[in-house]
Parts: structure tokens; sequence; C-alpha cells
């Protein structure tokens, strides 16, 4: 388990006598064989700049730093895979916070590179190779001319052609989870808020935000275009390039309502900070099927450090989704998860009794994309043992045995759906 490090030009080696190191949130850690799994296919490795690259003299028993012209590596994971440990470095005094991007430790072994991760779904949906850019192209074309007056055609477009967006591709490529943008305010100022940062944050916002309102017209136009394709197409409120979709809670229930008097095909999604309880009701009692809540954390002073809420907290979060699931809605928390500091042991108690008591069915376990130092600079410090995210994995099956562990939203079993489906 050889360390990987990179040249000032991007150039990837291994080291023939350094082992490497991970790290579990501020502590250096040895890296074991059962943590490791091979590069998935979609995942890409980085140079980690402004970094010393760390690695371990099995001779000698110390740890070396390698000479400021290197640096370290991580492996940017795609979904459905849970990072285990973040790539083991130190940060020179003048580097600038890394790009909102989630590191994962890689190693070379004999045959290849390997991460410090776990499978936690099945990654076919969403690896990028199955999104070929000229039939993305194609398409794109096709449906705005097909809907020219749409707007959210039209910014979903460039979504799909100029970030990658998967979900919007989808929604052009009319199959599996399309993405339905609405809002572009927000009730809370996530630290890591990947389409709005403050003008003297420290790192620019991968993405920029809506910057428009569309009609419910507009919503229920694209709704049904999407759920028409499949029975099993999900069509989703809240994505990476807006802010709080039940902002717009009047009009989402509206538009619901519409399209539930046209068709009972496909599944209703939001994806929400959960917030705003009344919202949510009506969001819900309109015909909503599944809804995936953002969290970090059940902690309080956690939760506040990170999302910065405004007039909310965790005990709203933990209230809108019990109501969900009491009304027949297939709930699942998008878990934002780091670590050293998801397997903390009050982080993990807290959070198995939050997923028992509002009977969550799904936790969709996502790496969080930030800077380390930046996120632990940030959040409370750790007040008991660091379990490891191996443990935590295992406490959540065991503990939480009528919730699934996985990494995107999944349609319900059978057995649960809202509505009388066809096979």
């Amino acid at each position: 388990m050889h360390l990987v490090y990179a040249d000032k030009k991007g150039q990837i080696y291994d080291h023939p006598d350094l082992l490497a190191l991970g790290r579990n949130g501020e502590f250096l850690t040895d890296i074991y064989e059962e943590e490791l799994i091979p590069l998935p296919d979609g995942a890409t490795l980085v140079s980690l700049p402004g970094t010393k690259a760390l690695g371990f003299d099995p001779e000698t028993g110390k740890t070396i730093s390698l000479p400021a012209d290197f640096t370290a590596v991580g492996a940017l994971l795609p979904q459905g895979f849970t990072r285990l440990l973040l790539p083991g470095y130190a940060k020179q005094d003048d580097a600038e916070p890394f790009p909102l991007f989630g590191y994962t430790a890689v190693v070379w072994k004999e045959d290849g590179f390997y991460v410090a991760a776990d499978a936690s779904d099945d990654p076919y949906r969403w690896n990028p190779e199955i999104f070929p850019d000229d039939q993305v192209e194609e398409k794109v074309k096709q449906i705005t001319a097909q809907y020219p007056e749409n707007r959210i055609w039209q910014h979903l477009s460039n979504c799909a052609l100029g970030y990658g967006c998967l979900t919007s591709r989808n929604t052009f490529l009319e199959r599996w989870e399309g993405a339905l943008p609405v809002s572009s305010t927000c009730n809370a100022g996530c630290v890591g808020c990947i389409s709005e940062q403050p003008d003297d944050s420290p790192f620019p916002s991968p993405q920029v935000r809506m910057n428009f309102k569309p009609t419910v017209e507009e919503m229920v136009e694209l709704m049904l275009h999407h759920l028409m394709a499949s029975d099993d197409a999900i069509i989703s409120f809240g994505q990476g390039c807006e802010g709080e979709p039940s902002t717009r809670g009047i009009d989402i229930a509206e538009a619901i309502r519409r399209v539930r008097e046209q068709t009972d095909r496909g599944f209703i999604n939001i994806n929400t900070n959960a917030g705003l309880v009344d919202m949510i009701k009506k969001i819900t009692d309109a015909g909503l099927d599944l809804m995936r809540v953002s969290t970090i954390s059940a902690l309080d002073d956690h939760y506040n450090a990170y999302y910065r809420p405004r007039l909310y907290g965790v005990e709203d979060v933990g209230r809108s989704l019990k109501y969900a699931a009491t009304n027949g809605v297939y709930t699942s928390i998008n878990y934002l998860i780091f670590p050293g500091v998801t397997d903390r042991e009050e982080e993990i108690e807290a959070m198995v009794d939050f997923i028992n008591q509002n009977e969550v069915k799904l936790i969709q376990m996502r790496n969080l994309n930030i800077d380390p130092e930046l996120y632990l600079g940030t959040i409370p410090k750790a007040k008991g043992e660091l379990l490891g995210m191996k443990t935590m994995l295992d406490i959540f099956k065991s503990e939480c045995p009528n919730t699934v562990i996985g990494s995107y939203t999944h349609v319900p079993p059978s057995e649960l759906r809202k509505y009388s489906k066809k096979p």
C-alpha cells in the first residue's frame, strides 16, 4: 500500500519505499487492507495544491514528508461509494482552501490504485461514463426546441452541458431521477454551499444559482414530460443549482396536484433541508411520493455551525420527516458524512435516535465536499471516541433495522408506494 503523490505538473507517482497514510479528521492513521477497494470506474485522481505528501517509512517507523516540489493526491469518488479516510497530507502555511470536492485516501498496490472506501449502493446509474456527451447534446437540442418558452428546460441545458450534472442529464435523457430546480432563495447559509457563497468566501461556488422564478405551468410541463417516460421515473425538486425548494412550497403543492390529476406514473421527490415544517406539510398533502432531507448531524451545535439555519433547527427537521413518513411518503436523509466527524461516538448515538424516532426509511451516505481544515475549524470539537467509518456503518445496520443504507434516491418497495403503480 504505497504512497501516491504528484509533481507540480500533475504527474502522479507511487513511492517505492514509503507506505500511504490516511487521515481520520485531523489525525493521521494507518490504512488497512480491509478499508481498501479498487479505484472505481468514474473516479478521478487529483493533486492537492499547497500540501506536503506524507508517507510512512516501515524501516524507521517514522512519518516522512516529501520535498515541497511534490504534493499529496486524493481520489474523487462517484456516487455509490462511501469514503472511509481522507488523504494523508500536511498543508503548507500559505495554502489556499481546497475546491469543494470530497477527497479520499488513495494508495498503490501491486496491480493498481486503491481507495479507502466502501461500496454502499449500485453505482451503475450514476457512472458518468453512461452519459455520453453526444447523446446528451442531441437530446438538449431536441427538447429545448420542443419547449422553447419553458425557462426550466433552458436553465437545465447549461447544467447538463456546462456543469455535466448527471441529474439534469437524466431529465434530457428521459430516464431515472430527473432535475426540477425552482428556487433562487434559501433559509440556510451552508458553509459548503455549491451554488452561492458570500463575496468574502475563501473558495468560489462551482456553479451559479438559478436567478428566476419558474411558474407553476412551467413546473407541470416538465414534470409531465419526465414522469410519462416510465413508471419508475423520478422528478426531483431541490438541486445543487438552487436554494431551498420548499420556499416555493405553495407553488410546488399546486404543481403536484395538477400533475396527479393527469397521471399516477412515476414518483415525485423533493430534496430539502425540511426546516419549513408548514410548507413540507402542504407539499406532502398535495401528493408527494419521496422526500430526501439533507443533514450533517442530529446535534444542534454541529448542525447549526454548518447549515447556519434561519429560524429553524434540528427539531423542526425531525417534525417534517415524521409528518411525511406518517402520511405515506418514503423518507430518506441525505447524510453528509466526513471521516473523523460522522464516526464520533456522540454523532452516531444522536443520529441513530433521530433516524428511529422519525421513521427514516433510507440513509443516503454522501461524502461531504469541503476543505477538511475549513470544516474542522467550523464545527464543535469531538466529545467522545472516534469509532471509525466502518464501525459507524455497522452500527447503523444493527441499530436501525428498518432503515436501508444506500447512496442515492430509491423508488420505494411496492408495499410502501403511495399510489397504485403499474408493474
